[in-house]
């Protein structure tokens, strides 16, 4: 379970960064709070599938290119 709350984290700074969107900006558009978008890149939590969605919506993404 840890790895895919990491691989997730690793996939969604990724998609963040080929974007050009800071790690505050996401946040501010995903309606998470900083520190724990945070926390989602470094894969120390596990997340709800809503957050998943709005992270994807915030991206401009599929959650799909997220999923591990």
């Amino acid at each position: 379970m840890k790895y895919n709350a990491k691989q997730f984290g690793i996939n969604v700074r990724e998609v963040r960064k080929n974007r050009e969107i800071s790690q505050d900006q996401l946040a501010l558009r995903a309606g998470i709070d900083r520190s724990y978008m945070g926390r989602i890149e470094r894969g120390q939590v596990n997340i709800t599938l809503e957050k998943v969605y709005r992270l994807g919506e915030a991206l401009d993404c599929n959650i799909r290119d997220l999923l591990p």
